[in-house]
């Protein structure tokens, strides 16, 4: 029988990578400059002929891209339409289309406070973007839809702002990876960078790893599920392709042990414990990190 880290490297050679969008590119580090950028508009009340005017704002999406500071001072991000919902055969209401929205945790760069797609407001439904649901007028929400005859816009409720992105940030691109150029020697320097960590088929992150000159490892995972972060620690091995690594969550730590590909440095396979036991995880360079 092969041994799971065997295994792990079939995997990789046969997994195909997918990128995220623009839409995710954006973290809460990037939201907070909307507010002050030139490439963004605050308004009072977001009317469908605004929508319109500036949708296919971000690469390849066709929505409106929104930016709320919450009433609880978070920021929230959205894609946006108008839309109208069919009654019946004869009837049809104005409704305002979220495709998907992500609140971040404040003080955190991808923590997930709350996030949603498709979404339809109705006339005056109300939705507080802090804890991603639609709420009554009785309690505190953020975006409100308003149709009512010629009068149909969202607008901000309480001390909500809404923001509407004219332009792309530059500074929501991808950002580069470091890359190494593998020599007919392996160097421990070669870890350096991002990976995508596939961990025994059940979590995905991402992970960013450094390598000091005396082989210790720090960095940190990022989980997909909710963008939290995670410290890593650890130390390159013997041999120089072997890395041993933890991450340290917070009611547990899982170790890893994995070995990079020495050909090209470009993935990492191997087993992974948490408590007793014990998995396949791989990790596949990212270029850019999205």
């Amino acid at each position: 029988m092969r041994p799971i880290w065997a295994i792990s490297l079939l995997l990789v050679l046969s997994a195909h990578s997918v990128r995220a969008d623009a839409f995710d590119q954006y973290t809460n580090d990037i939201l907070a400059l909307v507010p002050a950028s030139k490439n963004a508009q605050k308004v009072a009340e977001l009317s469908p002929t605004l929508m319109v005017q500036h949708s296919r704002v971000l690469p390849n999406i066709t929505a409106a891209f929104l930016v709320v500071k919450t009433n609880d001072g978070r920021f929230s991000k959205l894609l946006v339409q108008p839309a109208r919902q069919k009654i019946s055969a004869t009837l049809s209401v104005p409704i305002l289309l979220v495709e998907r929205y992500v609140t971040f945790r404040e003080g955190e760069e991808r923590a997930i406070q709350a996030q949603g797609q498709n979404l339809r407001l109705f006339n005056d439904f109300r939705l507080s973007l802090d804890i991603g649901q639609v709420v009554p007028k009785e309690l505190d929400a953020d975006l409100r839809f308003v149709a009512e005859g010629d009068n149909v816009v969202a607008v901000p409720v309480g001390k909500a702002e809404i923001y509407l992105v004219t332009k792309h940030l530059s500074q929501a691109g991808p950002k580069e990876s470091a890359k190494p150029a593998v020599g007919g020697k392996f160097e421990a320097k070669y870890f350096n960078g991002s990976y995508k960590l596939h961990d025994d088929g059940r979590r995905t992150g991402l992970l960013k790893l450094k390598v000091a000159a005396d082989g210790e490892v720090s960095g940190a995972y990022y989980s997909d599920k909710d963008g939290q972060k995670y410290e890593v620690s650890g130390k390159v091995g013997m041999p120089n392709h072997n890395i041993q690594f933890r991450i340290t969550f917070p009611r547990t730590i899982q170790f890893y042990n994995g070995f990079m590909f020495t050909g090209d440095g470009q993935a990492i396979a191997g087993t992974a414990r948490l408590q007793e036991r014990e998995t396949g995880f791989y990790a596949v360079r990212v270029d850019k990190e999205d």
